[in-house]
C-alpha cells in the first residue's frame, strides 16, 4: 500500500508549530523579538515544506485562528488571546486606579473574633474604621462563625480585643 505524503500542514499543525516557535523564542529571549507577520514564520515551515502559496495560506489562517495579540511593538504575544489581552489591560486600569499592591500574608497570623451573624458586617466596618485597630491588621474575613482577622503582631491585636470584650 502506498503511503501518500502530505504537502502542506494541517492548520491545526500550523498552529501547534507556531506555537512551539513562539513558546521557544519566549522561553529562550524572554519575549518573543522576531515575529510580527505570519511571512516571519515562512523560512522555518519553508525548511520543513515545498515553499507554495497554499502553505502561505495555511499559515496565515493558523495565525488568524490562533487569535493571538500583539505586543506593544507589533511582536505576537503567544498562550494569549486578544481577550485575555483586554481582560489583562482592564484589571491593569483597575489596579491602578485602586492603589492595588500585592501583600504577602504568610507572614500573618489568623485569629478568630467569635461574633452573632446580626452584628458581623457593622463590626467589621467599625474595626476596620477604627483609629484604635490601625495598622493592627492585615485584612478581616468574615465566617459563619464571626470574622477572621490576619495580623502581623498577633500578642498586641489580641491584647486590644481582650481589653474591650466584655468578660
Amino acid at each position: 500500500m502506498e503511503r501518500r505524503i502530505r504537502k502542506n500542514p494541517s492548520r491545526e499543525e500550523c498552529e501547534k508549530i507556531i506555537k512551539r516557535i513562539l513558546v521557544t523564542e519566549a522561553s529562550e529571549r524572554g519575549c518573543n523579538e522576531h515575529f510580527k507577520h505570519p511571512s516571519d514564520f515562512m523560512s522555518f515551515f519553508q525548511s520543513l515544506y515545498p515553499p507554495s502559496d497554499a502553505l502561505t495560506k495555511q499559515v496565515q489562517r493558523a495565525i488568524k485562528a490562533m487569535d493571538m495579540p500583539r505586543d506593544e511593538r507589533g511582536y505576537y504575544i503567544v498562550n494569549k488571546t486578544s481577550k485575555q489581552l483586554e481582560e489583562e489591560k482592564e484589571i491593569k486600569h483597575l489596579l491602578k486606579a485602586g492603589a492595588a499592591c500585592v501583600s504577602d500574608l504568610s507572614l500573618s497570623q489568623p485569629i478568630l473574633l467569635r461574633a452573632n451573624p446580626s452584628v458581623r458586617s457593622y463590626l467589621t466596618h467599625l474595626i476596620a474604621s477604627s483609629s484604635t485597630f490601625e495598622g493592627k491588621f492585615d485584612t478581616i474575613i468574615e465566617t459563619n462563625n464571626g470574622l477572621i482577622i490576619y495580623t502581623q503582631n498577633k500578642t498586641e491585636l489580641l491584647s486590644i480585643l481582650n481589653s474591650i470584650l466584655p468578660h
